[in-house]
């Protein structure tokens, strides 16, 4: 009698054992899973203050350079990366209108092209924080570049 009780108490052991691990497995998941959605809304809120942040900085750009409000439409569709052809469709107007205003931008806008108009606003977004610690610079503080501009 004595094996049936060692199979049936090794069972036992065994079914123990794997309880445990489903309990632990589904409990690092439920954490994993709240670590992940944490994760996702800290980079959604990241994204909302960054694309409002851009706004701003092309908002007070737009207002340095003195853009016309059709100036600024185009502006946003060629930041966007639109093709003339397509800025020209949703504007309702003929190509060469588009390209007049495109050339008037990018001269108020002391730029040669898109790429050096769409760095324009990366450049104060990013302001120094890619340079490498300075420790005669002093650490600028979060938003100071926007609020100057705002």
């Amino acid at each position: 009698m004595e094996p049936d009780f060692l199979i049936w108490q090794s069972h036992e052991y065994q079914q123990t054992v794997l309880a445990i691990g489903l309990n632990l497995g589904v409990a690092l998941g439920w954490i994993a899973l709240r670590t992940s959605l944490q994760r996702a809304r800290l980079a959604e809120e990241k994204m909302r203050r960054c694309t409002s942040e851009f706004s701003i900085v092309m908002s007070q750009h737009f207002t340095d350079w003195r853009l016309t409000p059709a100036e600024r439409d185009v502006a946003v569709f060629l930041v966007k990366g639109l093709s003339t052809r397509d800025i020209a469709e949703l504007r309702g107007t003929s190509e060469g209108t588009i390209k007049a205003q495109t050339n008037a931008i990018y001269r108020k806008a002391a730029v040669t092209g898109r790429t050096q108009l769409l760095s324009t606003f990366i450049e104060d977004l990013m302001d120094d924080v890619l340079l490498p610690e300075d420790p005669q610079r002093p650490a600028p503080t979060k938003g100071a570049k926007i609020a100057a501009v705002a």
